[in-house]
């Protein structure tokens, strides 16, 4: 057999070889798209968990909140210290500072008598005035020794504002004011009603500028039942709830 016969038949016996090669490699490569394909499907038909669970805790706009919370449920301060309007009285705790005399600034607490006492100026009437009041005042009495002196007085603690309740409370007694303090506020304060007092016979004592006292009746009855809210008054400085 010639040698160019030879070489014809290896190249016959090879061509098999090639295509089962060809065959494999395509189908392969079939296999991997398929794959790819299936991955991607399963990714877009999976449903996405983002979206409910915003739906079971939604955030509330902040605008909704405001307009759904009652302005009264927002506790408001007392009077604050540094302002022309704010009293003086016994019992507050004051922040006196003359600029570059450490020697006579100071925190006082304002005596039972309203007065208060500082270095080189004696004796000052505090209570009954303002911030500002006092402080022109002990500026006054400093120009003597200091020239031009600059104060500043601060109500650091605020002490005079009390009201008192007395009679069938569990816990009779003196408490600090707010200016959101009413009536039921002041029996919830003092701990509440003793099993025999009388609930519709409440009234609170009030000062008036004069000297003379009101008398305010107070149901708690008829207010808790939604009657004669108007009766649930804001307690004033001094004011007295009393349960007989």
């Amino acid at each position: 057999m010639s040698l160019q016969n030879l070489n014809k038949k290896k190249l016959e016996g090879m061509r098999p070889g090639r295509s089962a090669l060809r065959a494999g490699i395509t189908v392969t490569v079939c296999l991997f798209f398929a794959v790819v394909l299936a991955r991607s499907w399963a990714q877009q038909s999976e449903p996405r968990t983002t979206e409910p669970r915003s739906q079971e805790n939604p955030q509330p706009h902040p605008d909704a909140a405001a307009e759904s919370t009652p302005a009264e449920s927002t506790p408001k301060e007392a009077t604050p210290p540094g302002d022309d309007t704010y009293i003086i009285g016994p019992d507050d705790l004051l922040a006196i500072n003359v600029w570059k005399e450490p020697e006579i600034s100071r925190a006082i607490p304002v005596r039972s008598d309203g007065r208060i006492s500082l270095p080189l100026v004696g004796e000052v009437q505090a209570s009954g005035q303002t911030p500002r009041q006092l402080q022109e005042a002990i500026a006054r009495k400093l120009q003597s020794y200091i020239s031009e002196p600059d104060v500043a007085v601060i109500v650091q603690e605020v002490r005079s504002h009390r009201f008192n309740v007395l009679g069938q409370v569990n816990h009779p007694g003196t408490f600090l004011l707010t200016n959101t303090t009413t009536v039921l506020d002041g029996i919830a304060v003092a701990g509440g009603f003793k099993d025999f007092a009388k609930q519709k016979s409440i009234y609170v004592l009030r000062q008036n500028a004069n000297g003379s006292q009101s008398r305010l009746p107070f149901n708690y009855k008829d207010v808790v039942k939604g009657k004669h809210i108007e009766q649930n008054i804001r307690l004033e400085p001094r004011d007295t709830i009393v349960v007989p």
